[in-house]
């Protein structure tokens, strides 16, 4: 048998369950996976992703639903979501995304109460039968270099 060395999902799999909203405390506390504040919303690396680079934006308002969003945080969502992408884009060079919102917890929203939009780079080949059988996802480069080149290409 074979190891794969994942110590972060430890730290994912053996947390509290009832911890504080991670989207309200990260842009107060300016956690380090941050990766570009606006002003009504911010964009953060996900601390456990599905794969290299997956990034989320956020409302700072707590709002569980799209609907509960106003004109001007929706645009600015939206418009941070273009700028990851360009600077995905440019930074690693994905051959495409998934991009979307978990609408509830039965969706698979991890925090349900506060909404926020997953910008998930996609390349051929990236999803394997390691997910499927083992229920491990296989993450290519440390967070903090990934968060470091995408920056780069955000300014």
């Amino acid at each position: 048998m074979r190891n794969i060395w994942a110590p972060w999902r430890t730290e994912y799999i053996s947390k509290p369950k009832d911890v504080p909203c991670v989207f309200c405390s990260a842009p107060r506390n300016n956690g380090n996976l941050i990766l570009k504040k606006g002003k009504t919303c911010f964009s953060i690396m996900n601390r456990y992703p599905y794969t290299t680079g997956h990034c989320m934006v956020a409302p700072y308002r707590h709002v569980g639903d799209l609907n509960d969003l106003d004109e001007k945080e929706i645009q600015e969502i939206f418009s941070m979501v273009k700028e990851l992408i360009t600077a995905i884009r440019a930074s690693l060079r994905p051959e495409g995304f998934n991009i979307g919102c978990n609408l509830g917890k039965v969706a698979g929203a991890g925090f349900a109460d506060h909404i926020h939009v997953h910008v998930v780079p996609r390349w051929t080949g990236d999803t394997n039968f390691m997910p499927v059988l083992a229920d491990v996802h296989m993450i290519s480069e440390h967070i903090e270099k990934t968060k470091e080149k995408i920056k780069e290409s955000l300014y």
